[in-house]
């Protein structure tokens, strides 16, 4: 939820929020990931044949994708203050630390992403404008925070980070298309946060002839892909449908429980 400053109370959805309304089916992956988690514990071996000890291993092996995504969402979260602080020093901003950003990286051996960002940042000469930018959309009722706004070749960018895995080869694992929604959301946006405390906002200038970009940052190459403009449309609409459906969910959940018991009729 986002609030018009720090000192009012949360009003909208988060864009991220929204897009999380649309049902996603993991169950496969979950499991898959648990079976591998123990068939490889090392103490499998040792198990066979106490049930007591296979129970734990199993328990354990069951929250592996749970501990998978957390992993990787700190991984991400990393990466992208990597990539915010390289912004941030680019606009000459005193409070910059790419240094420090890039030393929590090698804390967990992940250097790699950085040096893969910088190759991109290099190569497509990107010449940053500003760096997480909240916005806000009145008319449907969402805020978000965008990773980037930059010129690159000559036209402004929105730009979404995505952090990714490998595939079996050693190449990056392509962005799932639901940055689609994501970015469009931020270009439809209508206002800018100048000043959080003060509550300051500023109109969008960004909603037309805009180039929208999700970069996919992986250890072995950076993938910049763009939100073709024939898609842009339904995917909205997309959105804007989801939105609805965060809206009347809130709505059944603070009408209270939907089913009371009843007695049998009175003889």
């Amino acid at each position: 939820m986002y609030s018009r400053s720090t000192g009012s109370a949360p009003e909208v959805p988060s864009i991220t929020t929204v897009i999380g309304q649309e049902s996603r089916d993991l169950s496969g992956w979950a499991g898959h990931m648990a079976a591998t988690a123990l068939a490889e514990d090392a103490q499998l071996a040792a198990c066979v044949g106490s049930p007591d000890r296979l129970r734990k291993l199993a328990r354990n092996a069951a929250s592996a994708a749970e501990r998978f995504r957390d992993d990787a969402a700190a991984r991400g979260d990393r990466v992208h203050e990597y990539a915010e602080q390289v912004a941030l020093a680019s606009l000459g901003r005193a409070e910059a630390d790419p240094d420090g950003a890039y030393a929590a990286l090698q804390e967990h051996g992940e250097t790699a992403f950085a040096d893969r960002f910088d190759q991109w940042w290099e190569l497509y000469g990107v010449r940053p404008l500003a760096a997480e930018v909240t916005v806000w959309n009145h008319q449907v009722g969402y805020a978000g925070t965008l990773d980037l706004v930059a010129e690159i070749g000559g036209r402004v960018c929105l730009v979404d980070f995505k952090t990714r895995g490998l595939t079996r080869d050693g190449r990056g694992k392509p962005v799932n298309e639901s940055v689609v929604m994501q970015l469009v959301a931020g270009m439809r946006a209508e206002e800018v946060l100048v000043d959080a405390d003060a509550g300051t906002w500023e109109s969008w200038p960004h909603r037309e002839d805009v180039m929208l970009l999700a970069v996919g940052i992986s250890s072995a190459e950076v993938t910049a892909v763009q939100a073709r403009s024939e898609v842009l449309r339904p995917h909205w609409r997309k959105f804007w449908a989801l939105r609805q459906v965060w809206e009347h969910s809130r709505a059944v959940t603070e009408a209270g429980p939907a089913l009371r018991p009843v007695g049998p009729p009175p003889v």
